[in-house]
């Protein structure tokens, strides 16, 4: 930094002085020299780091699943309408089970209806009355028909799913198995004004048929979630501990 004082050669005022007992000299300017200042990166890159530390958020806290919730059906008759009294719990006496997204509303289904056309529950979205999941059930049932013959058979007590078919471009029919051995027939129906997903089975001498359906505005934008309670609905051996909320 100052090449003429480091490469002078020391004093001999400063060499006599120590051996010497008087005063010591005032001190040389060489003696005065600051230390070396600190690299301009380093200190950038220290301050760089602490306003990242200081900048960086809190992670947000994790949340388990909590759009939907598990419905327990007890799919119980119209003369057993409003449950099986006492303390009994749906959950321990349920028949099947599906997932409701949050913020659906349940629709009261009445003695008649009930009576009428087997409707057990039915969920709709407040916002889209018409975007909507709901089973129906039908006593004395003990295997399925024909996968073809079935849609058509469950269309015969369903005005919006006749048309839906009459006026679909596409119907997609498919059969499957689960891991317990139960056996699902699985129904798509594109209709000209809404989509239908539809799952049918049969257990405890009953025949189960979980609907799905969105007009066509909703269906394309909800359609992931819809297919979700499509598969999220299952029936309950007799015997069989229920399902766990978490799903």
């Amino acid at each position: 930094m100052f090449p003429s004082l480091l490469s002078r050669a020391p004093s001999p005022l400063l060499t006599a002085a120590s051996t010497s007992t008087a005063s010591p000299p005032a001190a040389s300017p060489q003696s005065l020299k600051p230390p070396p200042p600190r690299p301009l990166a380093t200190t950038l890159v220290a301050a760089a780091a602490a306003g990242l530390l200081l900048l960086s958020p809190t992670p947000a806290p994790s949340r388990a699943d909590p759009e939907f919730s598990v419905y327990y059906g007890t799919a119980a008759s119209a003369a057993n309408y409003g449950g099986y009294g006492g303390n009994a719990s749906k959950k321990d006496t349920a028949e099947y089970v599906y997932d409701v997204p949050e913020g659906w509303k349940e629709r009261l289904v009445s003695k008649v209806e009930k009576g009428t056309n087997g409707t057990d529950s039915e969920f709709f979205n407040p916002k889209k009355r018409t975007e909507k999941e709901y089973l129906t059930f039908l006593s004395g049932i003990r295997a399925l028909a024909p996968l073809n013959a079935v849609l058509n058979n469950l269309a015969l007590s369903d005005v919006n799913l006749q048309d839906q078919i009459s006026t679909a471009d596409e119907v997609r029919s498919e059969e499957r198995t689960d891991g317990g051995g139960q056996v699902y027939y699985e129904y798509e129906v594109a209709g000209a004004g809404a989509h239908s997903l539809i799952s049918v089975t049969c257990a405890r001498n009953k025949l189960y048929a979980h609907f799905v359906t969105a007009p066509n505005a909703e269906w394309g934008r909800d359609e992931a979630m819809l297919r979700r309670l499509h598969q999220s609905f299952k029936t309950i051996q007799p015997g069989a501990p229920p399902p766990a909320t978490e799903s």
